[in-house]
């Protein structure tokens, strides 16, 4: 019984220690989970309390209205109007494909809009709504309302979208804007949240694009409380968005629209540049195309068609063209020479048709030649043997950088889209570029802008803005609204000014002589005289078997085998004010294509409007009166948005 009850004793006190620990095991726990639930509650409640209530609220974004863009006389160029936009909710319009079928039968669809439509429904809640249509008229959202209750879940929401009121005038120009692509988010580092929401529209091409950021604005946001499903219960609070930065370009739309209708029918371009500030006040390339067409949705049909036509209607020809710039090139290389001493202004080069060259005969345009003549007649009559002569004495290298002091080779910094560098080709670049060295014949071939020397009608205008001026002009394109101040002073050019003056005497015989080449484009009122150079680039090789038999005319070739005309030139002679390039792609002669064009932009740009007929040749004056009519006729078309395609 003793032993009994010892081994009892020893049985509680080893139950009791069990007992004790398990105790104080518990103890800590419970103590940890205290210490945790305190940490949770007291310590962490802010944190919590945050998670908590982004839970419940959502913000949502407003996008901003965005920027217009106004010429420099305040015509609206791009704006914001109404759309009106049908939208279908899944959940309540039931069987969205049924629901959509019924409607089709009262108002157009595109099947690649249902497309979309039906697909997006599937990829989102069913209580959210999704766009099925753009752009109603009036009339279909009149019938969307006045049928709401047989239309459950389909209404009819009203929103801004981009305009564009003068349609093709301005589209190179301009450009257009279009929903954010996954293509645009590859390549943009930018973080605005803007950039997801869907259909929101950016800038594609042109100003909307380059001064995207300035014409895009700041969101604003939308507080709002939501149940667990993420439905909206109530709004608790907004902040409203910054509308985009309203920008003024230099463009002066009268003269935009007339230059477009003036190159009506035609592949090409025209600048027209203010001398003194480098505004530009023409910027037109032909053909062009609607941008509102873009922004609306363009047709496979409209799109196929922009991209076959062989006059390139997408292509801004006045800045992204590069073309061999011709016999507009010589005054580079004149002034190039004068500057080297190596030839003087009345030194006499003959010309009796052609110049050897080692093996390779160089041909002049004329092909009797035009016997002796100097820097004045050469430029007058524009006598290639003169150039090929003078260019051998004077190398490549001063012409190069001749040519870069005027503008030729650089990329001008202008809101716009793909502006082109253009080509001034040196020693170096060929060695580099063609693994090749620089021959003698090259530098006889850029003498006259062919070979490998390339400039955009931009480049060219501004080289004659600097000739005419003796200054650095730059040309400008935004007036006021966004950036610096746009017109950096111009100081003067690094030239002989003796030989400026030698070239712009020259320039004005070119249209004021009659043996001039472009004397059939001249302006008779005294105070308006015209000053220029006709250039003509080929695009094939003459053969000697062709030359032997006699040079095929242009008019005869096929239109894409035709030369390039061009024309640079300014007005007034005695007191510049503009200056001008007009290139017209395989029109043959620059005297007979691109040089009357040129001086009828001109009258536009110096009378501010029609010119008077007393300012054309007599001989003309029916015709232009005839040419100025069918314009006035064009011009008087619905919101000036006419499509010259």
């Amino acid at each position: 019984m003793v032993r009994r009850a010892k081994d009892q004793a020893l049985q509680f006190r080893q139950v009791s220690r069990r007992a004790l620990i398990v105790g104080i095991g518990q103890v800590g726990i419970l103590g940890i989970i205290g210490w945790r639930m305190r940490s949770l509650q007291i310590e962490d409640a802010d944190q919590y309390r945050l998670l908590a209530e982004e839970n419940r609220i959502n913000m949502q974004l407003i996008p901003p209205s965005r920027g217009m863009i106004f010429d420099r006389n305040g015509a609206l160029l791009a704006d914001n109007e109404q759309n009106y936009r049908l939208v279908i909710t899944r959940e309540e319009a039931g069987d969205p494909v049924e629901a959509i079928a019924r409607l089709a039968n009262e108002i157009e669809l595109d099947p690649d809009d249902i497309g979309r439509a039906l697909s997006e429904m599937e990829q989102k809640a069913p209580f959210i709504p999704v766009t099925l249509k753009e752009h109603m008229s009036w009339e279909e959202v009149a019938f969307i309302n006045i049928n709401a209750p047989a239309l459950p879940g389909i209404r009819s929401e009203v929103g801004l979208s981009r305009h564009y009121p003068f349609g093709a005038d301005l589209a190179h120009v301009v450009g257009y804007v279009g929903p954010v692509s996954d293509y645009d988010l590859s390549r943009t580092n930018d973080p605005d949240p803007l950039l997801r929401i869907p259909r929101f529209q950016i800038g594609k091409t042109g100003v909307e694009n380059k001064l995207e950021q300035s014409l895009r604005g700041k969101a604003g946001s939308r507080q709002v409380e939501v149940n667990a499903s993420g439905r909206v219960i109530r709004s608790l609070g907004q902040i409203d968005s910054a509308a985009g930065e309203d920008v003024q370009l230099t463009i002066d739309t009268s003269l935009q629209s007339y230059a477009q209708d003036r190159l009506a029918g035609e592949s090409a371009s025209a600048i027209v540049m203010d001398i003194e500030t480098g505004e530009l006040r023409c910027v037109a390339s032909a053909p062009t195309f609607d941008p509102n067409q873009f922004v609306r949705g363009i047709s496979v049909e409209n799109w196929s068609a922009l991209n076959e036509d062989p006059y390139r209607p997408l292509a801004a020809k006045a800045f992204q063209g590069a073309y061999p710039p011709g016999s507009t090139y010589k005054m580079i290389v004149a002034l190039a020479a004068l500057e080297a001493g190596v030839i003087g202004p009345e030194e006499t080069v003959y010309c009796p048709g052609f110049v050897d060259v080692g093996e390779t005969r160089f041909h002049c345009w004329k092909r009797g030649g035009h016997g002796n003549v100097n820097l004045h007649e050469s430029l007058k009559q524009s006598c290639d043997s003169y150039y090929y002569e003078v260019s051998q004495r004077v190398g490549i290298d001063a012409i190069s950088r001749m040519a870069h002091r005027f503008g030729i080779g650089v990329r001008h910094e202008l809101p716009l889209s793909a502006v082109a560098q253009g080509l001034n080709p040196t020693r170096e670049w060929k060695r580099d570029v063609r693994d090749e060295a620089w021959r003698v014949g090259d530098t006889v071939n850029a003498s006259i802008g062919q070979g490998y020397v390339l400039a955009s009608p931009l480049q060219l205008a501004t080289m004659t803005a600097r000739l005419a001026s003796g200054r650095n002009v730059t040309p400008q394109l935004v007036k006021s609204g966004v950036g610096p101040d746009p017109w950096p002073v111009s100081t003067a050019l690094p030239i002989n000014e003796n030989a400026l003056r030698r070239c712009r005497a020259a320039m004005e015989d070119v249209v004021n002589h009659n043996r001039g080449t472009a004397y059939r484009s001249r302006i008779l009122t005294p105070e308006h005289r015209l000053a220029g150079k006709t250039g003509t680039s080929q695009v094939r090789r003459i053969t000697p078997e062709e030359r032997a038999l006699g040079i095929i005319d242009n008019k005869d070739l096929p239109w894409a085998r035709r030369d390039h005309a061009l024309f640079v030139g300014y007005a007034p002679f005695d007191s510049p004010k503009y200056s001008i390039a007009v290139v017209v792609e395989h029109g043959g002669g620059g005297s007979s294509a691109a040089a009357p064009i040129a001086r009828d932009i001109m009258l536009q740009a110096l009378f501010e409007g029609q010119p008077p007929l007393e300012a054309y040749p007599e001989g003309q004056r029916s015709q232009i009166s005839e040419q100025q009519r069918r314009l006035r006729l064009r011009a008087m078309s619905p919101n000036q948005a006419r499509d010259r395609t």
